[in-house]
Formats: C-alpha cells, sequence, structure tokens
C-alpha cells in the first residue's frame, strides 16, 4: 500500500522584480505537485512507500521549483555531510586538473560530492582551509602531499574521519597515501640519462623549500648520479608558475653560461617544453649533442614538434584510487583508520621519446 495523498496543485506566481526571495521549503513542492508535505519528503530523501506516479509529479515539481533540499539537520543527525574535501596547492599547475576528474569520475557514482580547498603552497593557508572544511563535518579527506604543520596533522588525525594523503608516498601519511615514490622517479630518470651516455647534466627547476615533491625528486636525480660518479654540472631555479616562456629564457641562460653541457633535466614537462623549443629554433641536434626530460607526462607534449622523454605522474590514477578509498569506508561505517590506513603505490612509466638516447 502506497502512501499517497493528493491535492489540487497551487499555481505558482514569479517573484516580483526587487522582491526579496524566501528560500523555498517542502511546503512549496507541496503545493506545486499536489500532495502532503509528508509525502514530499518521502520522495526527496527516498524513503518510504511512494507509487511512481507520485513520485515522478514531486522530482519534477521540485526541479520546476528549482527546490533544493536543506540538508542541515540531517547533517546534525547524522553528524555528516556527503562532500568530501579535496585540498590542493594550486589550480594554475596542470597535474592537479587531471587529478580531481580521476577523484570525480570514481565519486559520481556514489552520494558523495568533491569539494574543493586552494593552499598554494603554503601550510598556513592549508591550515586555514582544514579549518573551514573539517567545520562541515565532511565524510573523508583527499589532500594533497605528505608534509604539513602539527596543526594540520592534529586536525587530520583527530576528525574521526577517512583522510587519503595523495600524490607522494615518500614519508608516513596521517592515515591512508596514495600516489608515487618520488624519490624513486628521480633515480630511474637519472639511471636512464646514464644509460643514454650523457655525463654533464644541468637541472631547472622551481625553488623548493614548500613543493616538497619536487625536492624529492632531486634528491633521488643526484643520489643516483653521485653513485656513477657524476655530479650535477648546472643549476637553475625559479620562482612563480611554470611556462614555455620560463623554460626558453632558463635554457637560454645555462646553455650561455655552461655550453659544454649535454643533458637537460627540468622539473616539470611545461619548462622543458619550452627549453625543447628554444633548443629547436637555435637548431641544437637533439638528443646526439643534447638530451633533455621533464616530468608528469602531460597530454601537451602530443603537440610538440619533437616528444619531450618524461614520466607519467599517474595523475588520473591517483585521483581514482584515493577516491575509491573515500567511497569503501563510507560505504562501511565511514571511520578513520586507527590501524594505519591503505598504502597504494603507483609506479609511473618513462617515456623516452625523441629527446633521450635509448642504451
Amino acid at each position: 500500500m502506497t502512501h499517497d495523498d493528493h491535492r489540487s496543485p497551487a499555481s505558482s506566481s514569479s517573484p516580483v522584480r526587487g522582491e526579496t526571495r524566501r528560500p523555498l521549503t517542502l511546503r512549496d513542492v507541496s503545493e506545486a505537485s499536489g500532495v502532503s508535505e509528508m509525502t514530499v519528503s518521502r520522495v526527496l530523501r527516498n524513503r518510504g512507500d511512494v507509487s511512481a506516479t507520485t513520485r515522478e509529479r514531486v522530482l519534477e515539481a521540485a526541479k520546476r521549483l528549482g527546490y533544493v533540499p536543506n540538508k542541515i539537520a540531517g547533517a546534525l543527525a547524522s553528524s555528516r555531510v556527503n562532500l568530501v574535501a579535496v585540498i590542493i596547492p594550486s589550480l594554475s599547475n596542470m597535474v592537479f586538473p587531471e587529478v580531481i576528474n580521476g577523484i570525480s569520475h570514481v565519486l559520481e557514482d556514489t552520494e558523495l560530492q568533491p569539494v574543493l580547498g586552494v593552499t598554494h603552497y603554503r601550510p598556513e593557508q592549508e591550515e586555514k582551509v582544514l579549518y573551514e572544511m573539517l567545520s562541515w563535518r565532511p565524510s573523508g579527506v583527499i589532500i594533497a602531499g605528505l608534509e604539513r604543520t602539527e596543526v594540520s596533522r592534529a586536525m587530520l588525525r583527530n576528525a574521526g574521519i577517512p583522510v587519503v594523503e595523495i600524490m607522494d608516498v615518500d614519508g608516513e601519511p596521517v592515515d591512508a597515501a596514495v600516489g608515487i615514490s618520488h624519490k624513486r622517479a628521480g633515480r630511474e630518470i637519472a639511471q636512464a640519462i646514464i644509460d643514454g651516455g650523457y655525463r654533464r647534466i644541468g637541472f631547472l627547476g622551481t625553488k623548493m623549500p614548500l613543493d616538497h615533491r619536487a625536492k624529492k625528486r632531486l634528491e633521488g636525480f643526484t643520489d643516483a648520479l653521485s653513485k656513477a660518479g657524476i655530479e650535477l654540472a648546472a643549476q637553475e631555479f625559479y620562482e612563480g608558475t611554470s611556462g614555455f616562456a620560463k623554460g626558453r629564457e632558463m635554457t637560454e641562460r645555462m646553455l650561455s653560461q655552461t655550453p659544454d653541457l649535454d643533458f637537460l633535466y627540468y622539473s616539470n614537462d611545461l619548462i622543458g617544453a619550452g627549453g625543447l623549443l628554444y633548443c629547436l629554433e637555435k637548431g641544437i641536434d637533439i638528443p646526439n649533442d643534447l638530451g633533455l626530460a621533464g616530468f608528469n607526462g602531460i597530454e601537451l607534449l602530443e603537440g610538440l614538434p619533437r616528444r619531450l622523454a618524461t614520466m607519467d605522474s599517474c595523475r588520473r590514477e591517483i585521483g581514482e584510487a584515493a577516491a575509491r578509498v573515500i567511497a569503501d569506508r563510507a560505504a562501511n561505517g565511514g571511520g578513520a583508520s586507527h590501524a594505519g590506513g591503505e598504502q597504494i603505490v603507483l609506479m609511473p612509466k618513462l617515456t623516452y621519446g625523441d629527446t633521450l638516447r635509448r642504451p
């Protein structure tokens, strides 16, 4: 037996221009659909026995009115909302949109919705974003990196929800971690360069006090070179956003100061692409006289005259795996893992392209 009750739908009038609009309520949907508020509530919460015809009428009325349920009361009762806090350091960096796409792809099949916070690589901003987002009692947190202040770690540790730290596994996570080993990535690209016969190597990258992952790649890179008896012949660092222009400028300066270099390793593909365009413009024989490599494996490289050697950082896969951890935990009670969460280590793949000699 269904609990439908039918009323005559009330006619609705548009608000007068300049009139203050009040939030829509269940009563508005009730009047528009011709059923009781209790039946409207059952339909919108997908609870109770309501006929298909009545359900369709209520949903159509709610959609036509633009009604959005107020979930605060439900959140107060459950102490959780169906939101997942996703906290990243930058929107201008081409890496993170792919991570977010991976997260969204997995969560779209659940009741969970990602909400975004940006820290601009600043620890104090991360504390502020975390404080605000956790105050809404989300169902989980996905946050970039492993290095953070003790204040941020304490908030994550005591939130009582799943926490997945992403992009990096070289460190101790609060709960779960999904990412790659940047130290290993640095060692692997260094070994490929050594195996290609290059010895006079320059490094070009961002200043690293707050970009911990780039710092770890450089550490792994220089460690591998050192074991082969090779030291970096030149280094160039920059501040601000990455881009082709920055890569061209840095490459020109480095080659003018140290013209006998036979390889340039860039901390990311954007500046590497700028360097490649500069070298092609100058007629440099790549990869014989000079080899080049970047990092991240961004799709933009497909449009260059030569394919830049690079290493994929598994961005979308990281986002998908992190979202699955949150979704699976939410489906099984949603608590934090006090015994230590999942550790998912992905393996980036080196692409030689046209700028790195194969051994």
